[in-house]
């Protein structure tokens, strides 16, 4: 088969600029600031360079199509495959030995090793299998499982024969994944048998047949992977993996795609509460992974690689698996809790065991081994030489977080490690449906270590070259530095963004391009500070960021309002010390009063709230951490029907509020700010928000970050 490189072959990211930089900033701050202007005063130059990186079967024939903006398309005409670029490339170039994954599972006692040379043949396999079975190029294959091999084996061969993978996070309940199921229409669904959680195994395949029960859409297949820790029954239309496996050979070739062919659907969750299905092209990916790997990150051929996230979630797709292995990585699969059994030292063995270079993970991770080991003793307890940068991502990194880490760090490479600098911690910036770094510190070619910039705190690094970075007011009017405002991007996003929304254009445009013409809306605020650096404050929409798992509000209001004696309610988030975010509800029954106080009705009440916890864990799932509700007589609203979401969130903070001059009944607010006090405790109004923690369903005041011994 006939692969061409276009231009610049070897001129992709490695050339080295000359920069002038002022006295106030660093070497490291003026290279990204000039790389990212000429990325915005020539787009087209600046993206056919890197375009030059990428394998291409066939030619493009345009490097942008504006035609039908504000929906572009970004190297119309050629043909590419993102398998062959993460896979077959290496082999080809003579690193089949080298390994491609590790897989890690505390969760099962297994550890294995993949080398690019084995995942190729058994990719070939599978996409052979898939083939046989009646998958084509165009096809949707949803997976569901945990993060484990045969996942990422599945999603590559389903990249190799052109059919479209949806991977599905885990901990989803039924209805979330019928909604899904119902959306995508999958010819075929694979998927494993269970997770394992750290106390319980939870049985996948019996959740997914629930969740067929309630969708539309049947499969034609399911592939079941039997795991020994929970061997499930099979259907007449299941076959287990072993038996699929053997129906393929390793002879399957890679099927080229149009450079625009969907890769993967990635669901994330819209404020209407439906998932929007973010479609993601095969060439945007293979461009935006190799310049992400080499320029951002600094992923060379052999680095090892520890992203410590879900398959299902961005991380899982544009650094688990296509950014680590395009770059030429080895990616670590760890299937397993930062915190495991008390401990806290679960990340620092695997960094330290695989020699691992980059570490991604959420702030809420770090928060939970801060309250395990709040003294960073397992961090001594490693050799972490080789750890050379960990990136924090899915979620704001509050200041606490940040400091406790960095001093962690440091005191354990103060003469524990073999070389005296302890790892960069960079708080970095990016969606689902960016698909890679909006803003960051950029660590890769050509930046040097004597170039990096350490982390500023309260901000997420500076715009990435690609990325036109604006603030804008409520009317659209860019506003001043230090400022906050809309964070925006202006028009066209960089290749490797979503291109739209699975079979909905409109959606597309109604969600993300129509309140800002010319701009994508972020849905994020936050301001520039006089040094260019991005601060983010917060989300404007309804969704609720949990341990960098986005859910949105109105599907869990949409669950509890569902149930028989709730009339109406309420979901807002509120700051917790771990996971950043909780969601909490307030719920007004149907024949109950919060005055009446007679034992059998605050019975009624816990056992209702105890079955909205119960069903939401089922329908959304137990990662959403929904733990209690508060039960109030009237919900606040504005006089035309809208909830007083921030309002309620403010009371629920202990904040002070102002009464906003559109609500209907002022008084419910008095009554919600005496719910609140008597049925979580939260007694006196502050400006600071309280933490709340949750036990046994019951909240309770958290210490603040840096007392009590946190």
């Amino acid at each position: 088969m006939f692969v061409v490189r276009l231009l610049f072959p070897d001129f992709c990211v490695s050339f080295l600029p000359v920069v002038v930089f002022s006295g106030t900033s660093t070497r490291g701050e003026a290279l990204q600031d000039h790389l990212h202007r000429e990325s915005l005063a020539d787009p087209i130059h600046f993206w056919t360079r890197q375009a030059s990186c990428v394998r291409w079967f066939q030619p493009y024939k345009s490097v942008l199509e504006s035609s039908k903006a504000p929906v572009y398309r970004w190297f119309s005409g050629g043909q590419v495959n993102a398998c062959y670029e993460a896979v077959d490339a290496h082999v080809l170039n003579g690193r089949g030995s080298s390994c491609a994954i590790i897989y890690d599972s505390p969760a099962t006692g297994t550890k294995s090793r993949i080398t690019y040379a084995e995942l190729l043949e058994q990719v070939k396999i599978v996409a052979d299998a898939l083939q046989k079975a009646g998958v084509r190029q165009g096809d949707r294959v949803l997976i569901y499982t945990p993060v484990m091999p045969e996942a990422a084996i599945s999603m590559l061969a389903c990249a190799r024969i052109g059919a479209v993978h949806a991977v599905t996070f885990g901990g989803f309940g039924t209805q979330e994944l019928s909604t899904r199921i119902d959306h995508a229409k999958p010819k075929a669904i694979i998927a494993a048998s269970c997770g394992i959680e750290p106390r319980r195994v939870v049985p996948y395949k019996e959740g997914l047949e629930n969740a067929l029960q309630l969708s539309s859409h049947k499969p034609n297949f399911k592939v079941i992977i039997q795991r020994p820790e929970h061997e499930c029954k099979l259907e007449e239309e299941d076959v287990d993996w072993e038996t699929f496996v053997r129906t393929g050979c390793a002879e399957c070739d890679v099927v080229p795609v149009d450079s625009n062919h969907p890769l993967y659907l990635l669901y994330t969750s819209g404020t209407t509460g439906e998932p929007k299905g973010i479609v993601r092209d095969h060439a945007g990916q293979c461009i935006s992974s190799h310049y992400t790997a080499s320029a951002i990150y600094g992923i060379e051929p052999g680095d090892v690689v520890f992203c410590a996230s879900d398959l299902g979630w961005v991380l899982g797709h544009s650094i688990m698996l296509y950014g680590t292995l395009i770059g030429g990585g080895t990616t670590v699969m760890y299937e397993g809790k930062p915190v495991v059994a008390n401990n806290a030292g679960a990340f620092w063995r695997v960094a330290s065991e695989y020699g691992v270079s980059k570490l991604f993970t959420a702030p809420s991770a770090i928060r939970s081994i801060r309250v395990a080991d709040p003294q960073g003793e397992n961090l001594k307890a490693y050799d972490l030489s080789r750890l050379e940068t960990i990136y924090l991502v899915g979620e704001r990194t509050d200041h606490a977080t940040l400091r406790w880490f960095q001093g962690a760090l440091r005191d354990a490479f103060d003469g524990t490690n073999s070389r005296t600098n302890p790892p960069l911690v960079i708080d970095h910036w990016w969606q689902s449906e960016t698909g890679w770094p909006m803003t960051c510190v950029m660590t890769g070619r050509p930046f040097t270590r004597n170039d990096y910039t350490p982390c500023r705190e309260g901000s997420c690094g500076k715009p990435c070259p690609g990325w036109d970075l604006r603030i804008l007011d409520d009317e659209g009017e860019e506003v001043e530095e230090e400022m906050t405002g809309h964070i925006v991007v202006k028009l066209p996003m960089p290749p490797g963004s979503l291109k739209s929304l699975y079979e909905n254009d409109a959606r597309y445009i109604c969600t993300y391009l129509s309140r800002f013409p010319g701009y994508y809306d972020t849905g994020d605020s936050g301001f520039f500070d006089d040094d260019g650096y991005l601060h983010i404050e917060g989300r404007t929409d309804d969704v609720i960021n949990v341990s960098a798992h986005r859910i949105s509000s109105l599907s869990i209001e949409e669950v509890l309002t569902k149930h028989p004696e709730v009339t109406s309610a309420a979901v807002v988030g509120v700051t917790d010390a771990v996971k950043g975010h909780v969601p909490v509800g307030v719920v007004v029954l149907r024949h109950s009063r919060v005055k009446q106080s007679s034992d059998e009705e605050q019975q009624k009440r816990r056992r209702i709230i105890q079955e909205l916890v119960n069903d939401v864990r089922e329908r959304i799932g137990p990662f959403a951490c929904f733990k209690t509700c508060v039960i109030v007589n009237k919900l606040p609203h504005t006089r035309s029907g809208k909830t007083l979401r921030k309002t309620i969130a403010l009371i629920l903070e202990g904040h002070r509020y102002a009464v906003p001059p559109t609500i209907d009944d002022p008084s419910a607010l008095s009554e919600l700010q005496q719910a609140v006090k008597e049925q979580l405790g939260i007694e006196e109004i502050t400006s600071a928000p309280h933490h709340l923690a949750w036990k046994n369903g019951l909240s309770v005041k958290w210490p603040q970050p840096g007392h009590g011994g946190l």
